[in-house]
């Protein structure tokens, strides 16, 4: 364990499945409402009502708490030269071809689009959300503003949705990054394999 470096916090890990738990709740919530056949979901929350009343809570104290997480990763997942070639090599990243990548820091160059596209999104889901906020909201915006917010929000929420899935699987793709988020230490090998340059920041640190 002491050849471990530590990847996340205590409270980023906690800040992380707090957001993720949100999420589910508010994805099976929106869904819900979204369409008649997938009403049956609203029996969750207490029915259609209840359903109603605790979606848009749900969603904004999912961006508060994103909007927290944000903040500490932002920093990290700023877009440099090396994450473009890394990109351009994609074919070898799906090959894993690790070997073949230029070297990456604490993310690499796909985690941080997604980083990006998951702010957008949620951003885009919280300022829709209080326009169709029907309870404390429409009524200061205009009908057709609202018909839009409704479909922009369905679109963001989509976005986010697909942007989950893709998080999940190459969460599990690789190997031990579900474990990194658990527990908050990688092995000095896995960070060396997948992270080089944020391993070798850490080593440093270590000399100190």
């Amino acid at each position: 364990m002491k050849r471990d470096i530590q990847r996340y916090t205590a409270n980023e890990r906690s800040n992380h499945w707090a957001v993720a738990l949100l999420f589910i709740l508010s994805a099976l919530s929106g869904m819900a409402l979204f369409h008649p056949a997938l009403f049956w979901l609203s029996h969750l929350f207490g029915g259609g009502p209840w359903t109603r009343i605790l979606h848009p809570f749900i969603g904004v104290a999912m961006s508060v708490l994103f909007a927290l997480m944000a903040w500490r990763f932002a920093g990290r997942n700023r877009i440099h030269p090396r994450d473009r070639q890394w990109l351009s090599r994609w074919r070898d990243v799906v090959a894993k071809r690790d070997d073949e990548l230029p070297p990456v820091g604490k993310y690499n160059a796909g985690q941080k689009l997604l980083f990006w596209v998951l702010l957008a999104s949620l951003a885009v889901l919280l300022l829709t959300g209080i326009v169709i906020w029907r309870e404390y909201f429409s009524g200061a915006f205009a009908v057709g503003l609202i018909r839009f917010a409704s479909l922009l929000h369905a679109f963001a929420a989509f976005v986010l949705v697909t942007s989950i899935i893709v998080h999940i699987y190459a969460a599990i793709w690789v190997k031990d990054s579900v474990g990194a988020m658990l527990h908050g230490k990688v092995s000095q090998a896995w960070a060396r394999k997948h992270h080089s340059l944020w391993h070798d920041e850490e080593m440093r640190k270590k000399e100190r």
